[in-house]
């Protein structure tokens, strides 16, 4: 049992030691990707505007169900006014962050991850090295990039249609006064309170994006090892966004 779990351990210290440096060997990259626009822009709209549907269905639906149950929790207390205040606030810091990231993992991050992988598995990173064509500067990079820029604005429109849909039913359909709701939430939202959304966002595009474009360059060449690849891009993803999100939490608290 014990050599188990100590296996368990060196390969998981193993493994997070080659992602940092398949980290730093991407960021050496950067300067060189950043000089293609129309590469960086085609990954956006692979892992940003492909997710769109899922994200705005999600946001809303999400919205709704916490317009219900944040209504329901006030009512107790006689504080139905103040669901404005706390639905924005519990998307804006936590909700939306948080989902959205676990929806681009599932969504763009398997994608990402299969396609490499798909790549590995047929030969043609093999190629690219042959041929002197740096895998790092041509594939891996953008779409590292692309799921940078993507997830945060994904982030931004998630808190948006998740507040309507509070709106939605707290308003229109509970009966709330919505100069009451408006009020309440323009009143209680800070801007650090926002910038705090933002930073997640962005630490969890990082997040999601590197062990998307990581799994999918190290999967075995074969139809079951890009299948694992996929595999653990959504469950590496989604343990390492809660993670950074306590830490993110406890440090900006």
């Amino acid at each position: 049992m014990s050599n188990t779990i100590v296996k368990m351990l060196s390969d998981t210290l193993a493994g997070f030691g080659a992602a940092t440096w398949f980290f730093f060997r991407i960021l050496g990259q950067l300067p060189q990707a950043l000089l293609r626009p129309r590469l960086i822009v085609h990954q956006v709209h692979n892992a940003g505007a492909l997710s769109l549907v899922i994200i705005m269905t999600c946001g809303l639906f999400v919205g709704m169900v916490l317009g219900l149950q944040g209504f329901d929790m006030l009512a107790r207390f006689g504080s139905e006014s103040a669901l404005g205040s706390a639905a924005a606030l519990a998307l804006v810091k936590e909700l939306g962050p948080v989902v959205a990231a676990l929806l681009f993992a599932g969504r763009a991050g398997t994608a990402l991850a299969s396609e490499i992988g798909l790549m590995r598995a047929t030969d043609q990173l093999v190629a690219m090295e042959v041929m002197a064509v740096d895998p790092f500067r041509y594939v891996v990079a953008p779409r590292f990039l692309g799921g940078i820029i993507a997830l945060p604005l994904l982030t931004m429109i998630f808190i948006a249609i998740g507040i309507f849909g509070v709106q939605l039913i707290g308003v229109q359909q509970l009966g709330v006064d919505q100069g009451t709701f408006w009020s309440q939430m323009r009143g209680s939202v800070e801007i650090e309170d926002i910038m705090e959304g933002l930073i997640k966002g962005c630490v969890f595009g990082v997040a999601c994006s590197l062990i998307a474009v990581y799994e999918g360059f190290t999967a075995a060449p074969t139809a079951e090892g890009v299948g694992r690849a996929t595999t653990r891009t959504v469950v590496n993803s989604a343990v390492m966004t809660l993670i950074l999100d306590y830490m993110i939490t406890a440090i900006m608290l």
